[in-house]
């Protein structure tokens, strides 16, 4: 599958899931800490960083600032759609919320402050039913 690339369907199609645990930005030098299982790593010149539940940082001995609900977009969305990203973030923004995105090969994935995913996911909702009803 190629993914979609209208803005309207992506937004109105988006389906927020909030997935189960607690997640910690974190980084490392060298190998993966023994019992640590990322959802998201990145390549940098500083390091390794890991996304990754919060239990296996604190089992691990990780340092972390910021404990994330992980939220995946369901809809399939294209690698070379425009405007997604910037509509999440942007709605998101309007009621004080941060938002780190992660583009998977299927799914767009966001992290949002712990404390406050259950109302990025109804942000979102709500985001996605105005989508459907909007028409040209």
């Amino acid at each position: 599958m190629s993914g979609e690339r209208d803005l309207r369907k992506l937004l109105s199609g988006m389906r927020p899931e909030l997935n189960s645990g607690r997640y910690v930005f974190t980084s490392v030098d060298g190998a993966l800490p023994p019992g640590v299982t990322p959802v998201v790593t990145v390549a940098e010149e500083e390091g390794l960083t890991l996304v990754t539940r919060q239990q296996d940082a604190d089992a691990a001995g990780l340092a972390y600032d910021y404990v994330a609900g992980w939220i995946t977009l369901r809809i399939q969305s294209a690698l070379d759609a425009v405007g997604l990203t910037a509509a999440v973030a942007h709605e998101l923004a309007t009621v004080g919320l941060s938002c780190n995105v992660v583009a998977g090969f299927h799914h767009d994935h966001l992290f949002v402050p712990h404390e406050r995913a259950g109302e990025a996911v109804a942000v979102l909702e709500e985001l996605a039913q105005r989508s459907a009803r909007w028409t040209p």
